[in-house]
């Protein structure tokens, strides 16, 4: 450990196979600059030379999970760096890392950092299995549409509501195609039943996890959310008490429009987009099954008459959102019991 024993706060710029760490002190004089190969064992010897129960942030980049965990077991106190927040970095004259990494070592030193949250190893191993699920998902529906389009080529069309069902395959296999689309569309189809049964044994997989899982049997009393997103929104969401109300979640995901004011000057634009994509189009997928009798619903059609169908959805996805919040909160979405007669 060096001659100075105060507290040191540490920025860390977190690349794929390299590093670089900053050691700064509290009055802000950099103590040392050290690049490293991504390795536990170097980190840890590196950070050995902070004293004890450092201040050390990183940014939440690519493979951040590990360093996080290294530091964590060796002591330190960790901070996550949100990317959003640090993007003023790109646009100075002189960028390296070091500066990076200095940067981030000076907002943490300041109470200027903007902070993304942590989540649990459990959290991060849920989310794994969930995005990869949703992304066997995505590229399924790439491969059916890859048949659909071999049909366009030949001007096939099979008037059926799924053509990959039984009757829909029945009839696609009687379709006279060229040897070389017929192929194709073979090849597709063998993979496309390939995606399915992975898509069965991760969907077992999360099942399994949330079966005793509180807020999970909640949402699905929410009409519109079933197993699927029900866990879409467990594993991105994590734990919810640290949003502060319905309103907080909402402008996490993205769903609340943009605010530019100054001065008397005010605009507020489209939605932001930021946050979780997954919770974004769970809620949006919700609200496309919702029942037309619901408040919701009706909601949605009173805003729709004002201010158009796509501001009508997203108003109704924050409503239902909304409910999420105290599904995740309380284990029980009390506006969702019924009056008891009188």
């Amino acid at each position: 450990m060096d001659e100075y024993d105060g507290r040191q706060f540490v920025g860390i710029d977190l690349h794929r196979q390299r590093s670089v760490i900053v050691r700064q002190s509290e009055s802000g004089d950099q103590l040392s600059a050290v690049r490293i190969v991504n390795d536990p064992a170097a980190l840890r010897l590196e950070l050995e030379r902070a004293g004890t129960d450092p201040e050390v942030v990183l940014e939440a980049t690519y493979g951040w999970y590990w360093a996080v965990d290294v530091l964590r077991d060796c002591g330190a106190q960790v901070h996550l760096a949100h990317p959003l927040g640090v993007k003023g970095f790109r646009y100075r004259r002189v960028k390296n890392d070091v500066r990076d990494a200095g940067d981030l070592a000076d907002l943490l030193r300041m109470g200027r950092l903007p902070e993304a949250w942590i989540a649990p190893p459990q959290t991060r191993e849920l989310r794994e299995l969930v995005r990869y699920r949703a992304k066997l998902v995505a590229i399924r529906s790439g491969l059916k549409a890859q048949v659909h389009a071999v049909l366009a080529k030949a001007g096939v069309l099979i008037a059926v509501s799924d053509l990959f069902g039984v009757g829909g395959r029945q009839r696609l296999a009687k379709v006279p195609l060229g040897a070389a689309y017929a192929e194709r569309v073979r090849s597709l189809l063998e993979l496309i039943d390939v995606l399915d049964g992975h898509e069965a044994r991760f969907a077992g997989l999360i099942a399994k996890r949330l079966c005793n899982h509180r807020g999970y049997q909640a949402l699905q009393q929410v009409p519109g959310i079933g197993p699927v997103l029900a866990a879409v929104f467990v594993a991105e969401i994590g734990d919810v008490h640290r949003f502060t109300s319905p309103a907080h979640l909402c402008s996490w995901a993205g769903l609340t429009p943009k605010h530019r004011e100054s001065d008397t000057v005010v605009h507020r634009g489209h939605i932001t987009k930021q946050g979780s994509k997954l919770v974004r189009w769970a809620a949006v997928e919700a609200i496309q099954r919702y029942p037309t009798t619901s408040k919701i619903a009706l909601d949605r059609t009173r805003i729709e008459s004002r201010r158009g169908k796509n501001i009508a959805k997203i108003a109704a996805a924050r409503k239902l959102l909304t409910l999420v919040y105290y599904g995740l909160r309380d284990g029980h979405i009390r506006a969702l019991d019924r009056p008891r007669a009188a």
